[in-house]
């Protein structure tokens, strides 16, 4: 077929959102994750939306696809037999990770164990200077020794991270052609080119950590090739990144830990594009799945990003108490609170919620799928937000009654509560966790949520939303046309991009221009050859960023600079741009202190789709309802009759009154007493106080 057909795949630990474009018309559909294979899913959910649009597998022309493997191995540390090769005397920089301490009052504070044990961890005589001078030169037969004890061991992927090889990779180089020539079929991470960055123990984990699913993620990439490949569909097949670009197999098998958040990235990107469409500058994004909530702040259209994140953190979800990983990334905070977040009664009888999940496998105890722990899902089924008969489009029947006894099992009992109390509680708990973590990255972020419009999406999103808003005193959301699979819509909407990063301390005062438009442009066309894989006849763009800071400051801020400013290369607009953002950060600058920049960074793209226009439509009368259920109003504590509507029935224009329940195929938006909604022009559910 001539017309383009886009699939976008976003395996989440849950569900597995597959959506098909073809020429603009979009069809979708949630298949829950299957653990042991995730592409039968993919497979599954493909057949159920090319028979929607009656096209075959092979019609399809582009393939983007977002996991949560790479993710979920590095917590659950399934990944390869790894080892790591660094300098002498830094073998346990891994181990005693850096001097912060994330609960400073715990005296019998427990770090997590790095991903590779001591014995994992080799070291070669060498040292790089930080300005990248060779102060120990490396002896290649020392390199050749360590291969026979590498082999014995019967690594399947080695990490290699040297001191300052972001000045000078030459060590690193030198250590990968004599593995490869001695140690045939196992896998290589540079540090180097994974995350060419100061400061060692965020490169060293960043590295150690590809190396780790490294293989893993090839043999999956491979299978699910293989596998398309079978059902008929050959198209060019696309990985989303955690920066929220699109890059290619190859590259995503080369460094799969730049695919640790590609889902959550994918749903920023969604919100955004909404954001954009709606003249938005200030967005709240709330991403509510199976599993996890991700909360995003996007201003001006663009969503916050950053450089390092942490994965797997395991102290009450504390920063600093996972695994740092230092790549390009888009900034979100992410909590153990989704559809299958199972709750329980602790010590000091509280019900607590997350972070454990009950996934696809078994799931909550509503899919009679054996799970036997309430789970978020089986309170909102009991609070009449969710109707049992057509759940997932009907293709998920839920069974109250193993909801309700569940509830009384884990909770109820305990605490001497009725059902429906259980589940009230349940649910304000789940709710209050992500309200205080949307304040607390509000906070971190110098923000005032009040300020701004929340985005909601996801399959639980919608369903929480609601009271979410009340809870932040948000006074506006909007429920996105598929919200349910918003993630995979954003992949088919994200641009094709990579970032490219490079330490080089240059202080203000020993500016080079030559130096700095050299750097530039070298960034530039490494940045520029990677997107060349995925569209090689695209126009591109390139974004610059600096990482500037006060000598003798820990840490440094992003300053976004204009291709003109980049490569004028002026000291003076350099200091100019740094001091105006860290004016917006702290309040005002420090005179008299000396400025230095320590970090390059250039960001080549495609260029985005064009923004639609947003019709303006007039009132319309709202359809008869379906009919009506029970629905209990979490901040009056009472339960009141709610009106049911069919989303897709609702004309543009149309106005509902809450409570009030709006249904489709992939999720159902809730509307307290409190909220009013209509339907905007491009489909949007616009929610706001009522009466306002």
């Amino acid at each position: 077929m001539a017309q383009a057909a886009r699939l976008g795949v976003d395996i989440g630990g849950t569900f597995t959102d597959v959506v098909l474009d073809v020429a603009g018309q979009r069809h979708s559909t949630k298949v829950l994750t299957t653990y042991a294979a995730p592409e039968d899913a993919i497979v599954q959910g493909l057949h159920r939306v090319c028979e929607k649009a009656e096209i075959a597998a092979s019609d399809l022309t582009q393939i983007i696809h977002g996991t949560t493997l790479a993710t979920n191995a590095l917590i659950e540390r399934r990944g390869a037999k790894t080892a790591l090769i660094t300098t002498q005397g830094f073998r346990d920089v891994i181990e005693m990770r850096s001097e912060s301490r994330f609960e400073q009052y715990d005296l019998n504070l427990s770090l997590p164990d790095p991903l590779l044990p001591r014995n994992r961890r080799y070291t070669v005589t060498e040292r790089i200077g930080a300005r990248g001078d060779v102060l120990i030169a490396l002896d290649r037969a020392e390199v050749e020794a360590l291969t026979d004890t590498l082999r014995e061991a019967g690594y399947q992927s080695i990490a290699v991270g040297l001191l300052h090889s972001y000045a000078n990779p030459a060590h690193e180089r030198l250590i990968r052609s004599v593995l490869e020539k001695h140690l045939p079929g196992v896998m290589i991470s540079l540090s180097s080119e994974v995350s060419p960055q100061m400061r060692e123990y965020e490169r060293f984990t960043t590295t150690v950590a590809n190396a780790y699913i490294k293989p893993l993620m090839t043999s999956y990439l491979d299978r699910l090739a293989q596998r398309l490949s079978v059902e008929g569909a050959t198209c060019p097949i696309f990985l989303m990144h955690s920066g929220g670009g699109i890059i290619s197999l190859q590259s995503a098998a080369e460094f799969p830990v730049r695919l640790v958040e590609s889902g959550p990235a994918g749903g920023a990107v969604f919100a955004a594009g909404i954001a954009a469409r709606h003249g938005l500058d200030k967005v709240l994004s709330f991403d509510m799945g199976g599993t996890t909530a991700k909360i995003c702040l996007i201003r001006g259209h663009k969503p916050k990003t950053a450089r390092v994140f942490e994965v797997a953190r395991s102290y009450r979800f504390k920063k600093g108490s996972g695994m740092p990983i230092s790549i390009p990334v888009i900034d979100m905070v992410e909590i153990g609170a989704g559809g299958g977040s199972l709750a329980r009664v602790d010590g000091m009888n509280q019900i607590r919620v997350g972070p454990h999940s009950a996934g696809s496998e078994p799931g909550p105890a509503c899919y009679g799928r054996g799970g036997v722990h309430p789970a978020v899902t089986d309170a909102d089924l009991i609070l009449g937000k969710l109707d049992p008969d057509n759940f997932a489009g009907g293709s998920i029947p839920l069974d109250t009654a193993a909801a309700a006894h569940a509830l009384d099992q884990a909770l109820g009992q305990p605490l001497s509560m009725p059902t429906v109390e259980a589940a009230w509680g349940l649910a304000e708990v789940v709710d209050e966790n992500m309200a205080n973590a949307a304040r607390v990255h509000a906070v971190e972020n110098g923000e005032d949520l009040s300020t701004y419009t929340m985005i909601a999406f996801g399959g639980a999103a919608p369903l929480h939303a609601g009271r979410l808003c009340e809870k932040l005193g948000v006074a506006r959301c909007l429920i996105p046309r598929g919200a349910g699979v918003g993630s995979a819509i954003g992949f088919l909407r994200a641009p094709f991009s990579f970032e490219s990063n490079r330490t080089q301390v240059m202080p203000l005062a020993q500016f080079d221009p030559a130096a700095v438009r050299a750097l530039f442009a070298e960034m530039e066309v490494e940045a520029t050859r990677f997107v060349r894989t995925c569209a090689p006849t695209a126009p591109i763009h390139a974004a610059f960023k600096v990482y500037m800071r006060y000598k003798g400051q820990g840490w440094e801020i992003p300053v976004t600079l204009t291709p003109a400013q980049a490569l004028n290369a002026d000291p003076a607009v350099f200091l100019q741009r740094f001091e105006q953002d860290y004016t917006t950060l702290f309040g005002r600058p420090v005179a008299g202190m000396a400025v230095e920049i320590t970090l390059w960074s250039v960001n080549a793209a495609t260029l985005a789709a064009p923004v639609e226009d947003l019709a303006n439509v007039a009132a319309q009368p709202s359809p008869a309802p379906l009919g009506q259920r029970a629905l209990f109003d979490a901040a009056l504590g009472t339960a009141h009759p709610a009106a049911i509507y069919d989303r897709a029935a609702l004309p543009l224009g149309a106005r509902v009154q809450g409570p009030a329940l709006i249904t489709e195929e992939e999720t159902t938006t809730v509307l307290p007493l409190s909220r009013q909604a209509r339907i905007l022009g491009d489909g949007c559910i616009d929610i706001t106080v009522q009466g306002v």
